[in-house]
């Protein structure tokens, strides 16, 4: 027995016992999942969907969150520019282990439905370290229940204005002694040397 199932955008037809690499899902290793976008089942008896296969199901186990292979993008403008640019991606993807395909009652069972893992941040190199990433887990929490208090930005403002206008005179008057000061000495000088 087989199936067609929609995931990721992508359609895969699938098998009891297939391995599969599909776009990041919301799970963790070892959690059981399942697709309930089933667009055409098989086997002694094919049922296409219009677009889904009412009931149909598929079951899977989530065997590990990965990345996939490097793509590297490279594009160099010839002719005057002599400009080259090289960036790399990884895809995230996920592991399942198909363990079921189910013709109808999907909906009566109490498995998770697959969810897109699009936003969801996983730590690659923590396998093991469950403690970790339930701490990491709680800490954004507390950072987003936190209220911000609105400023008050009229006063402060208006302080400012008057230090500066403040500042301009006093800065003003020091240039007039200054000059002041500099054409009295010129004239000293002048005498002296008549």
């Amino acid at each position: 027995m087989y199936a067609i199932i929609k995931t990721g955008g992508k359609q895969y037809k699938v098998q009891k016992n297939d391995i599969l690499a599909v776009e990041k899902l919301s799970a963790k290793g070892g959690d059981k999942v399942q697709f309930n976008t089933v667009l055409l089942t098989g086997g002694e008896q094919v049922r296409v969907g219009d677009p889904l296969v009412k009931g149909a199901g598929v079951q899977a186990t989530v065997i590990d969150q990965i990345k996939d292979k490097k793509v590297i993008s490279f594009v160099k403008r010839r002719r005057k520019s002599s400009s080259k640019s090289k960036k790399g991606h990884r895809q995230q993807i996920t592991l399942l282990k198909i363990t079921d395909i189910l013709e109808s009652g999907a909906d009566k069972t109490n498995i998770q439905e697959a969810k897109s893992g699009k936003g969801l941040k996983i730590d690659y190199f923590a396998k093991g370290n469950v403690s970790n990433k339930a701490e990491k887990v709680i800490e954004p929490v507390k950072t987003k229940t936190a209220k911000k208090t609105p400023l008050k930005k009229e006063p402060k403002a208006q302080k400012e204005t008057k230090a500066v206008k403040t500042a301009s005179v006093a800065t003003d008057k020091k240039k007039k002694d200054t000059t002041k000061k500099s054409t009295a000495v010129k004239k000293e000088v002048k005498k002296k040397s008549t």
